[in-house]
């Protein structure tokens, strides 16, 4: 069999292609495949149609080493996987009376008779070896096709997780002679994808080439982008050498739009730099109605270092709770930078914190105008050491418009504390 490089995963059921079911094992599934060294390069979700699957199957086939099916072992009409796999490579289905037996015992123990339907998964293709579930009626099963492997796994995540654990991974990991994945997070903020990605091009090849070469992947999510840097090694040594190499050199060329070189959020690293410092944080939201405080709090001893938080929605809530003017907001608006600044220092002057920020802005879908589109957010920030106030605009929605909000907000802390310039 030739080394498992590259697997596909196939989730069967056509409850998955409705809104009211999400496919999460092959989430499940990606990870372990890491683990063990093995890069999955496709993901498909198909029905219940022998058909479809046939196709979705034999077209996994001519690319992967490794084919991982979940689900459509059950005993009823509808669950194909096994009839199918069997017709795709080839092979005829014996009934495996151990299996059989095991099924009449495990229903006896709850004083039942097995039901004749489920003799039909008990059905083999012929050299597959059996894998054992202890959770559930549908046995997996390991198939050696050639050089490819073929995985069929049952589809309700409390069986197939302790199957994949206990008789999957050991073996996948005895085959990749220690191989497993490795890699370094870069996060970053201020810039788009594109502009991540002009901003590495001079190192790709030189990581292309690296030994071992590194494999790069950019996602974007709500208006931050995070960089990953991926490799295959036998050891974590031989893995850092390279990444953390590539990593110093993406920092560099990202410069102070990178927040974080790990898997911490920016309210994670806010939140350290805060507690670094012994300075508290204190908001008044307009817009964001809470969900900056709410991120910030959803870090565990957050006490150490969040005061508090007001939502002055309305505007005689900004003069109520945080003592803005009302002859402000009829000079300039709600949604202005002096409102902004005078909701920081509102909050930080009435809490007594360190860090003050007011957001006020317009979220959508309506409330813009020509000189104030929807998306229009102001943001002000006040600390011992300055002040800082800006206006941005973004795109999306009102459900993006406002998670950005909130990650600006506190990038523009993280700079600030930093000794970074606020764009």
């Amino acid at each position: 069999m030739r080394p498992l490089e590259w697997a596909e995963i196939v989730a069967v059921g056509s409850e998955l292609l409705t809104p009211s079911r999400i496919d999460t094992n092959s989430l499940t599934i990606t990870s372990r495949l890491n683990a063990a060294g093995i890069r999955v390069r496709a993901k498909a979700v198909v029905g219940d149609r022998a058909a479809d699957l046939a196709q979705v199957f034999a077209g996994a086939l001519r690319r992967a080493d490794l084919v991982v099916l979940t689900g459509g072992l059950g005993p009823t009409d509808d669950d194909v996987t096994r009839e199918v796999v069997a017709q795709v490579l080839g092979r005829t289905l014996h009934e495996d009376a151990s299996i059989v037996e095991g099924l009449r015992a495990r229903f006896a123990r709850r004083g039942l008779p097995m039901p004749d339907a489920n003799r039909r998964q008990a059905l083999v293709p012929v050299g597959a070896t059996v894998l054992p579930n202890a959770n559930g009626t549908a046995p997996g099963l390991w198939i050696e096709h050639g050089d490819q492997l073929v995985v069929l796994l049952p589809g309700p995540p409390r069986e197939l997780v302790p199957m994949f654990d206990t008789h999957v991974q050991p073996r996948l990991e005895a085959m990749s002679g220690g191989v497993r994945l490795y890699s370094r997070i870069v996060r970053v903020f201020g810039r788009g994808e594109s502009h991540v990605e002009e901003a590495i091009r001079p190192h790709l090849s030189s990581w292309a080439s690296a030994s071992p070469p590194i494999e790069v992947t950019i996602l974007a999510a709500r208006g931050a982008v995070d960089l990953y840097l991926n490799v295959a090694a036998a050891s974590e040594a031989d893995a850092a050498a390279v990444l953390d190499r590539a990593a110093d050199e993406a920092v560099a060329s990202l410069g102070d739009d990178v927040y974080s070189r790990s898997e911490q959020g920016i309210e994670e690293i806010v939140g350290t730099l805060l507690r670094d410092r012994g300075w508290r944080i204190a908001a008044a939201e307009s817009c964001t109605g809470g969900l900056l405080m709410g991120r910030l709090t959803d870090v565990p001893g957050s006490s150490a270092y969040v005061h508090s938080g007001v939502v002055c929605y309305s505007n005689e809530a900004k003069s109520a709770l945080v003592g803005v003017d009302p002859a402000l907001i009829d000079a300039h608006g709600a949604v202005s930078e002096p409102v902004a600044t005078a909701m920081a220092d509102g909050i930080r002057q009435r809490t007594g914190a360190e860090v003050g920020i007011g957001i006020t802005g317009i979220a959508g879908p309506g409330g813009g105008s020509p000189q104030k589109p929807v998306g229009t957010v102001c943001y002000s920030v006040r600390t011992p050491d300055g002040a800082v106030t800006r206006t941005r605009w973004s795109t999306g929605g009102r459900e993006l418009v406002r998670a950005i909000a909130v990650h600006t907000a506190l990038d523009m802390v993280r700079r600030m504390m930093t000794g970074r310039p606020v764009p």
